[in-house]
């Protein structure tokens, strides 16, 4: 008597992992269906060695329920920009903000939405992380009305004024960001005061 076919067994988290340096994608991808949350997340770095990671794959693993997931996804999606981020902007664990918020200045280049939700991040987030991610995200995409947002970044904790002084860079022919950087040159961070030192050299050599 011939036993009915099985399933072949879920992938653990190694041979997903695995699977992304021996050509085989057929396992990488059933990994994304594992119990066991990090085999997805390395499911989809899999699939990405692989170069078969598509952007319907991405936006779905932003709404896995693990947030390792949902965090390794946005970092994935900095290089595909077919993929929305904007609501994992809003994800309610702030490691996924940050990942999201980081994975947007990747980009470099960003939609009305996309600006909107970063600065709406930047001046509201609980969380000091997900704040820095946002401001570090404005001053890479460089969009005009980021700045008054990253002006007033520059008066947030330490760790956040030090990210917005370096995000003033593109805008640092504004008066506005010249003030800001004069101001943050006597800042009682001496970390502050040498990003604003690094930045003010940096704009006078390009002159």
């Amino acid at each position: 008597m011939t036993s009915p076919p099985h399933d072949p067994p879920e992938p653990s988290r190694r041979a997903a992992a695995v699977a992304g340096y021996n050509n085989d994608p057929a396992t990488a991808r059933r990994a994304l269906a594992a119990a066991d949350g990090r085999t997805r997340a390395t499911a989809l770095g899999a699939l990405r060695r692989l170069g078969v990671l598509d952007a319907a794959t991405l936006t779905a693993a932003l709404d896995d329920p693990d947030w390792r997931v949902r965090r390794r996804a946005a970092e994935l999606a900095a290089d595909d920009a077919t993929v929305d981020l904007v609501p994992t902007l809003a994800d309610h664990e702030a490691l996924v903000v940050e990942m999201a918020a980081f994975a947007c200045g990747e980009r470099e280049r960003a939609d009305g939405p996309v600006v909107d939700a970063l600065i709406d991040l930047a001046r509201a987030a609980d969380d000091p992380l997900a704040r820095e991610a946002a401001v570090a995200a404005l001053g890479a995409i460089g969009d005009q009305r980021a700045l008054p947002t990253i002006i007033d970044a520059c008066a947030d904790k330490p760790a956040i004024r030090r990210r917005a002084v370096l995000a003033l860079a593109p805008f640092i022919d504004d008066p506005s960001a010249q003030t800001a950087l004069r101001s943050a040159l006597d800042d009682r961070d001496w970390q502050v005061r040498q990003a604003a030192e690094d930045l003010e050299r940096a704009s006078a050599d390009e002159r």
